[in-house]
């Protein structure tokens, strides 16, 4: 809240360390995080409408997983760059609907557990492995569906009084988050086996199976409202971040451009959408979160970083909310722990991840930090600049204010 900018971690990284690790964290952002995110996304969403389709335990085709994934992106990026107001209704429908499915399979399983339905508690952690880098990627899994908890940071000057509804909005859906997701998977317990639970990729549609005999059909409708929802509202913030980097120049200046109607951010809401199809090379959802888990947690060290540093050298700064400093302590070295231990269990997949950060310093170099930049570059980038006022109708955002 000190910095009354939207933008989230790019920002702090930008105020703090200046623009080489911001871009760094933007690079990672739009090469990484938010295609894999969004990827994941969409798998769920088209494993729940599938499955149904294929009863007796038999997986939907990777192929079909694919195009299901890609016309919910392609739509999802159409519905954001019509309305905001359109963006935001069809995000609160969607979002009561994840709700609504697991209010229904939290009352279901108490029903099981009421019946006497606990064997499947007995010696839970028989069989825990307890090597630390395991311990590390399911943590991955973990931390990836509570990874919209900074949302709110990133649409900042869009809030009203920030300062007061910021913070009351995360502690609010962090525990109502958490509260649900547990009792959630306690219910879950309550009716399938462990073993019923690690062989199925859409859990939900199996628990429906056993319980609501002609009525599981809504489960996996509902669920995949909710998953689509999630996909929504990140293309929404995502597509700022990169509007908001643009225009501050770390970015191509078409990412800046609003449709002079809708004033919605057509281009970096076409690019957010083209680069996530490109991560449907790979239907396994496990690569992809390993994939975000870990760049998100590499960049974190910076943002938290970032928070020291302002603490050191800014002290006098106004800050309208103060945290004490135990919990960004806590919070640096979970994040230590999560980034170095994977390395050892999923060596290849980090590095891949490490490759494309890095792949962002040659980019910078050549498309901002330079000053004499390629003739062939400059010419590219004037063309595509032109092609988006062409197609998208679009015109820069200082234009429109």
């Amino acid at each position: 809240m000190m910095i009354q900018e939207s933008g989230g971690s790019y920002m702090y990284l930008q105020e703090a360390f200046g623009p080489i690790p911001a871009f760094i964290y933007l690079w990672q952002l739009l090469m990484i995080k938010v295609p894999s995110k969004r990827a994941i996304g969409a798998l769920t969403f088209a494993n729940y409408i599938l499955k149904p389709f294929f009863p007796d335990c038999q997986e939907p085709p990777q192929s079909a997983l694919r195009i299901v994934g890609i016309l919910l992106i392609v739509t999802l990026a159409w519905v954001n760059s019509r309305k905001i107001k359109w963006a935001a209704r069809v995000q609160n429908i969607l979002a009561l609907t994840k709700v609504l499915a697991l209010i229904m399979i939290i009352t279901i399983g108490i029903y099981y557990l009421v019946l006497g339905r606990t064997h499947n508690f007995d010696d839970v952690m028989a069989g825990t492995n307890w090597d630390p880098a395991l311990i590390a990627t399911a943590f991955y899994q973990t931390f990836y569906t509570y990874s919209g908890w900074g949302s709110t940071n990133v649409i900042l000057e869009e809030v009203k009084d920030p300062v007061r509804n910021v913070p009351r909005a995360i502690a609010i859906s962090l525990i109502s988050v958490t509260v649900i997701y547990v009792l959630t998977n306690i219910a879950y317990f309550a009716v399938l086996t462990p073993s019923q639970m690690l062989s199925s990729a859409a859990v939900a549609v199996v628990f429906g199976n056993l319980t609501m005999g002609v009525m599981a059909w809504t489960i996996p409708f509902l669920v995949a409202c909710s998953t689509s929802g999630a996909s929504n509202g990140a293309i929404f913030t995502n597509a700022r971040v990169l509007f908001v980097s643009s225009r501050r120049g770390q970015m191509p200046q078409m990412f800046s451009h609003l449709h002079i109607h809708n004033h919605t951010p057509i281009p970096a809401l076409f690019f957010v959408a083209t680069i996530t199809m490109v991560m449907f090379v790979t239907s396994d959802m496990t690569v992809l979160i390993n994939y975000f888990s870990f760049a998100s947690n590499l960049l974190e060290l910076g943002t938290i970083g970032a928070f020291f540093w302002f603490r050191i050298k800014q002290p006098d700064r106004h800050r309208p909310i103060k945290v004490w400093i135990i919990f960004p302590i806590i919070y640096f070295i979970v994040s230590v722990f999560l980034t170095v231990l994977p390395v050892i269990r999923q060596p290849l997949e980090v590095m891949m991840a490490v490759i494309i950060i890095i792949t962002g310093l040659p980019v910078y170099y050549f498309t901002i930090h330079r000053h004499n930049k390629p003739h062939k570059l400059l010419h590219v980038m004037d063309k595509v600049r032109y092609l988006c006022q062409m197609v998208f109708l679009t015109v820069p955002e200082e234009k429109t204010v």
